[in-house]
């Protein structure tokens, strides 16, 4: 079914796309908008973490500004208890910074998971909601990056990059104003002493997202090139393709290090600049504050405090800069992450009408992937109401393309295509799923049991509605698995052949119940026998329903009520298998070539 999972998972057939395409990625306007956005969505607990981060902070301003005044006050005089009073506001103060930051800690993570959590389900609707055509030329590669590493990059921004830069941020604030409260003219000094790290921080964060977008692009890259060699492990072996395949990969992988040695380099530079720059506001401040100690203008607790409140500065920047890294990291992640809502998708027409009936109308159709030349040249067809079509032709000639732009995946470039005079592509899923499924000979099997697998097309089905739909497609091994419907296959369970999971497959086809149906090959996988039994018993099955069958196995097409044949994407014949191998066309003589070696 077009973007669902009866059909099964993405494929790459013989006339469909085969080049790449990369999902979008966000600019900064669009991530500054989304990341407010979903501030807004939890904005209690985001104000009670930058309230309470702030009370912290201001906590922590106590520390240098009592041992100031503890070495005044001994300084002219004070006895004892004035100084244990001091002592112990500082130890009452630095109780209450760690208890506050320690909730504001746990506040700011639970607002990192239930920020995370949504962008989960956001990245997953958004993908499922894209063009089956879109999720094929973005690849597998590009599309688990995004979802895994990408997001796993965004998660760690933040539960703890975030977070702790929030705090560091409102510390270092609260730092720099005390030390001016404290004297104008050293917090200057401490202020200009600063510039070396704002400089090679603006240095490094203008390269550091462009450098972690081609690090992703790259990893991205690496992916779905191990993911293709290894789903195409037998093929590599059987024609020699390893050392190809190798090269291959080894490029890849050398494109992830040069773009991994990038952001080293640009880490290499901006830490042995900021390790240096910490120590230059301290020297500043001392050399600043020992004149105008000399001259009375300031008092000994003032300077000290000022160089310790610097010093104490150390310790929220260092946070900060630590934290650039991942911070820049997510940001780059959080832009792949967000591409994805940038990706083309289909114009669905909310408030289009209902179609008036089930007649497919190709009319004057051109089609071309990626820009590239036309794959369809004019093609006109009407497919009639409960009328069963073969489509043949060589490969190449346009079949699948056909196929994809009848069940709505892809739009064509000139002409239209129609369900009951409303543009197919134009319907929303929901309704278009209704009308049109189209099956191809990729097949998926999910997590969970048979009974999952199958409920997946029609939730409400009983068990024996179940095993009728497994055996209208002849899939009696259900009958010999050990735990029968409520069996696991795949990894850690019973695994299924090719030609079990295309009949599971088919049997949620027979419980979708569809108005049209188009099997793409879709019974590649079985034997020639099984096969025709499996379309025949479909074909019963799904009686008055239409059936496009697009096909290798010339026998289909002798069952159909009418043939189509499509030869260098143009149709070339259309009539019954009687009226065209009478005909003596090109049909004829794929009929009597195939029949020669495949008795009925």
């Amino acid at each position: 079914m077009t973007g669902s999972p009866v059909s099964g998972e993405r494929g790459r057939h013989g006339d469909g796309p085969t080049t790449g395409g990369a999902l979008p990625v966000a600019d900064s306007s669009r991530l500054r908008r989304a990341a407010f956005r979903l501030i807004r969505l939890d904005w209690r607990a985001f104000s009670v973490m930058v309230v309470l981060n702030a009370l912290a902070s201001a906590a922590g301003l106590a520390g240098p500004w009592l041992l100031g005044r503890i070495i005044d006050e001994v300084q002219n005089g004070a006895g004892v208890a004035t100084v244990d009073r001091l002592a112990l506001a500082l130890l009452g103060l630095a109780l209450a910074q760690f208890l506050l930051a320690r909730y504001a800690g746990l506040i700011g993570h639970r607002f990192g998971e239930r920020t995370l959590a949504r962008i989960r389900e956001e990245f997953t609707g958004r993908v499922l909601a894209l063009p089956v055509g879109v999720v094929e030329r973005a690849g597998a590669g590009d599309l688990t990056t995004r979802g895994t590493a990408d997001v796993a990059a965004v998660g760690t921004m933040l539960r703890g990059a975030g977070p702790d830069v929030l705090i560091a941020s409102v510390q270092a604030v609260f730092v720099l104003g005390a030390v001016v409260v404290l004297d104008p003219l050293l917090g200057g000094c401490g202020v200009l002493g600063l510039t070396g790290i704002w400089f090679a921080a603006r240095w490094y964060m203008r390269r550091a997202v462009p450098a972690y977008l081609a690090e992703g692009a790259a990893n991205s890259e690496l992916a779905e090139q191990l993911a293709a060699t290894t789903a195409g492990a037998r093929t590599v072996e059987a024609l020699g393709l390893g050392r190809r395949r190798l090269e291959t990969c080894q490029e890849a992988i050398g494109r992830c290090r040069a773009t991994r040695t990038r952001t080293l380099f640009l880490r290499s530079v901006l830490f042995p600049i900021v390790d240096v720059s910490y120590a230059i506001p301290v020297v500043a401040v001392l050399l600043v504050g020992g004149v105008l100690l000399g001259q009375g203008a300031v008092t000994l607790g003032t300077v000290v405090a000022a160089a310790l409140y610097l010093r104490q500065l150390s310790q929220p920047l260092d946070v900060i800069l630590l934290n650039m890294e991942r911070l820049q990291s997510g940001a780059a992640s959080f832009a792949r992450v967000e591409g994805a809502g940038l990706a083309p998708r289909a114009d669905h027409d909310a408030a289009a009408p209902e179609p008036a009936d089930d007649r497919l109308q190709v009319s004057g159709v051109h089609y071309a992937y990626d820009g590239g030349p036309d794959v369809l040249h004019g093609v006109d067809l009407t497919v009639r109401p409960g009328e069963r079509l073969a489509v043949v032709g060589p490969s190449g000639a346009g079949k699948t393309t056909l196929g994809r732009l009848l069940a709505g995946m892809d739009v064509p470039r000139a002409g239209s295509v129609t369900v009951g005079r409303v543009p197919v592509a134009g319907l929303d899923p929901a309704r278009l799923r209704e009308r049109v499924m189209l099956v191809t000979q990729e097949h998926h099997v999910f997590l969970g049991t048979v009974r999952d697998n199958l409920r997946i097309a029609a939730p409400e089905a009983t068990d024996d509605e179940l095993r009728t739909a497994l055996a209208a497609v002849g899939a009696s091994w259900i009958d010999e698995l050990p735990d029968g419907l409520d069996t696991e296959p795949g990894p850690g369970g019973e695994r299924l052949d090719g030609a079990q999971a295309q009949q599971l497959a088919l049997a949620r086809v027979v419980l979708a119940d569809p108005h049209t149906l188009i099997l793409d090959e879709a019974t590649a996988l079985l034997d020639p026998r099984t096969a025709r039994h499996t379309e025949r018993a479909l074909a019963a099955v799904l009686a008055g329903r239409t059936v496009i069958a697009i096909a290798h196995r010339l026998q289909t097409a002798h069952d159909a009520d009418r043939v189509a044949v499509l030869r260098d994407g143009r149709l070339t014949e259309l009539g019954t298998h009687d009226e065209l191998v009478t005909a003596g066309g090109a049909y004829a003589a794929l009929w009597r070539s195939w029949h020669g070696g495949h008795p009925e």
